[in-house]
């Protein structure tokens, strides 16, 4: 009998390196400027600021359902001044840190069905939350250029 591997990557690897991301996505939300946030837009891609309350709904409310197997629906996503928008993000990100230890490590790779609709393991809903947050970060890098800002370096995540 062999020995089962190792996993590629431990919860709280997982989570060291969201919140890596998490770190530079509050950068460009802060660099974002405030009249913008929910009214500039490129090529009719949403406003950055609808993208941000997006992750914003996902993030947090993800991990406690995790932890908890209580599956509330998100907070709203109605436009809110920057400042609110970098409270709230400070407020997941200690969600996250407070959760994420509440999690059984074998949940991960459990099928299970996030806020009634979203069946995958836990595993691949946070990759996908992960993702979904790199992505519109993305498109916030876009705009930021397209109004003449200069973004966070894209590899800074410390």
């Amino acid at each position: 009998m062999s020995a089962e591997p190792a996993p590629f990557i431990k919860p709280e690897g997982l989570l060291a390196h969201w919140q890596g991301h998490r770190r530079l996505t509050r950068r460009v939300i802060d660099a974002f400027p405030d009249e913008q946030l929910f009214i500039f837009s490129v090529s009719g891609m949403r406003p950055f600021g609808e993208l941000t309350m997006e992750i914003l709904t996902m993030a947090a409310p993800m991990v406690e359902g995790a932890a908890s197997g209580d599956w509330k629906s998100p907070r709203g996503r109605e436009p809110r001044p920057k400042r609110e928008m970098l409270r709230l993000w400070d407020e997941s990100t200690e969600q996250l840190h407070a959760l994420w230890p509440q999690i059984p490590p074998q949940r991960f790779l459990e099928p299970l069905t996030a806020f009634g609709q979203y069946t995958d393991t836990l595993r691949n809903l946070i990759l996908y939350v992960i993702d979904n947050e790199i992505h519109h970060r993305g498109q916030g890098y876009v705009y930021l250029r397209a109004l003449g800002i200069d973004p966070p370096a894209f590899y800074d995540r410390s």
